[in-house]
């Protein structure tokens, strides 16, 4: 039997925090957590399209619990602002689902000088991580939920000498990279988790091909790339609705058999029911992983520390 959103267990008293919920699968896992009694917290950069996506929630579900904070993840400033106030508003946080990212842009930097795809898919969502851990740890069993893509498999592990790709940049490579990355933060994450014996777990998703904004993004930065309009003309014409690509994602998070470390994808690679796909470790994959989480921790600053976290939660 297929897994659907009417699977998802009651979430009443749980909170949960989606980045890019502001449209797309982040708003369609806003909207089906919101459904099952869930408080979620709607993570956006663009507040225009905020107020709208609000809209839309109050509309299909009326006793929605809900609320907007504003989260650029090309800024580690704004991670620290958001995850100061959503730390102190809710000190325990069940659900952080990272879904947040851009697709195969012109090279660019964010506001703090790494390669927008690297430091938007990644290096944001794990200095958000890695400040909101205190209250991820606070819960009974939280889930942390990264979002990668198939052009995992395209990803090359992190250079620590040139992480944002100087010299070297193409749209697809640094999107492969930051793909993968998401795949090894994943796996760091949980083994981190795992050896504290943390009831806290992380895991992956990837949503199959979706008809999302993401793509027509792409399309609009690259001005008409032919390879990103050809993977446009693919969402919009055979492509999965924004609601069944969410549901990866969703299983990930809310299905009471899901493991530490497993991924959730479409049955048949990027189209179908959202089912555990073994996860193929690579050559030199434990090297790759620790080398990413040495690189994270100098760019961002954030150190994750699940121990010491821990120990501190208990001393308070």
């Amino acid at each position: 039997m297929s897994w659907s959103a009417a699977d998802i267990p009651d979430q009443s008293g749980r909170v949960a925090v989606v980045t890019g919920a502001n449209g797309g699968l982040g708003l369609e896992t806003a909207l089906a957590l919101a459904a099952h009694g869930a408080h979620v917290v709607l993570a956006a950069r663009d507040q225009d399209k905020a107020v709208a996506a609000m809209a839309r929630l109050r509309t299909t579900v009326p006793t929605a619990s809900a609320q907007v904070v504003p989260l650029d993840l090309g800024s580690l400033a704004s991670v620290r602002t958001f995850a100061d106030q959503v730390g102190t508003e809710h000190p325990r946080l069940d659900l952080l689902v990272n879904n947040a990212g851009v697709m195969a842009v012109p090279e660019g930097r964010t506001e703090d000088g790494f390669e927008a795809q690297f430091g938007i898919n990644h290096l944001g969502h794990f200095a958000l991580t890695g400040l909101l851990l205190p209250a991820l740890l606070r819960a009974p069993a939280a889930r942390v939920v990264n979002v990668t893509s198939t052009a995992r498999h395209t990803g090359r592990p992190i250079d620590p000498d040139n992480p944002h790709l100087h010299g070297r940049y193409t749209p697809w490579r640094a999107y492969g990279q930051s793909k993968l990355a998401n795949v090894h933060f994943t796996l760091g994450l949980q083994q981190r988790l795992a050896a504290a014996a943390a009831a806290a777990s992380c895991l992956v998703a990837h949503p199959g091909l979706s008809n999302t904004d993401l793509q027509a993004h792409s399309v609009r930065a690259t001005e008409g790339g032919a390879s990103q309009r050809l993977w446009h003309l693919l969402a919009t014409r055979t492509g999965m609705s924004a609601a069944a690509g969410a549901l990866p994602q969703l299983r990930a998070a809310t299905d009471p058999g899901a493991r530490g470390g497993q991924l959730y994808a479409p049955r048949y690679v990027n189209f179908g029911p959202p089912v555990r796909r073994p996860m193929l470790p690579r050559r030199g994959e434990r090297a790759a992983i620790e080398t990413l989480w040495a690189v994270s921790e100098r760019e961002t600053g954030v150190t994750i520390d699940v121990p010491g976290t821990l120990a501190q939660i208990k001393a308070d």
